[in-house]
């Protein structure tokens, strides 16, 4: 079978600096895998590498086995960017989650009986149905992160693709995302996560891929977080010997 998402050697420059280097990973279906390091060691370029919203220099992607050029099947990925960046001061819960539907409708087309159906089955799956005609500004920072996991799986995406869902929310908000999460991985949904920390997903967690300055560290390297000095682990299927661009 062919993994979700298989990314070799991609190289990002950006304004002339390079961003990330020769970066590979590989995700199969139903894993939870993340992706852990310091600000500014590459995850969220990589992430938005792999999904095309930033253009690599050097390397290839595929996407459920198609190549990302060629590949048309978006209804079947789901991606949470950072909260931070989502800025939605009128919008209603119910209406943020509905945006989730348009890849899968045909443009200009009304919200059909299934589309208002599979936004109230996203809610509940979050735990914020009775939130659901709310202004999605009034939630707090873990609820707001839980209606965009919605906005995702309205879509019923086979793939769900989040960057750092944990920032900026409390332990117990933590726990519960944790515990849409686990359903979400009971399913079989395959997600790729953006953590500064593992937090409360660690026991979900199928493989930890560490970057530091754009390279991922070969499995068993230590390194140090610039914020905390704790030690982590990399985890990585094929061990990477990391090279410059160019080189």
């Amino acid at each position: 079978m062919s993994p979700v998402i298989d990314a070799r050697d991609l190289s990002v420059v950006l304004d002339g600096l390079p961003v990330l280097r020769s970066v590979s990973l590989r995700v199969d279906a139903g894993q939870l895998v993340v992706l852990e390091g310091a600000n500014g060691s590459g995850k969220t370029t990589l992430v938005r590498a792999i999904l095309g919203l930033t253009e690599h220099q050097h390397g290839s992607v595929q996407l459920f086995g198609e190549d990302l050029a060629r590949f048309r099947t978006w209804s079947r990925i789901g991606y949470v960017p950072q909260r931070a960046s989502v800025q939605l001061p009128h919008a209603q819960v119910s209406e943020v989650v509905a945006t989730g539907r348009l890849a899968a409708r045909r443009p200009f087309r009304p919200a059909t009986p299934r589309d208002r159906t599979l936004v109230a089955e996203a809610l509940a799956e979050v735990g914020l149905a009775d939130r659901a005609h709310d202004a999605y500004r009034e939630l707090s920072g873990g609820q707001q992160q839980r209606v965009l996991i919605a906005r995702a799986l309205a879509a019923r995406a086979d793939l769900l693709v989040m960057d750092e869902p944990l920032a900026g929310v409390d332990l117990s908000a933590q726990a519960a995302l944790a515990d849409v999460l686990g359903g979400l991985k009971q399913r079989g949904v395959t997600q790729l996560v953006v953590l500064h920390e593992l937090g409360a997903l660690e026991p979900l967690i199928d493989r930890v891929v560490v970057l530091r300055d754009g390279r991922v560290l070969p499995p068993g390297t230590p390194h140090t977080h610039a914020h905390d000095h704790e030690t982590a682990w990399a985890s990585h299927p094929d061990p990477i010997l990391p090279r410059t661009v160019g080189a």
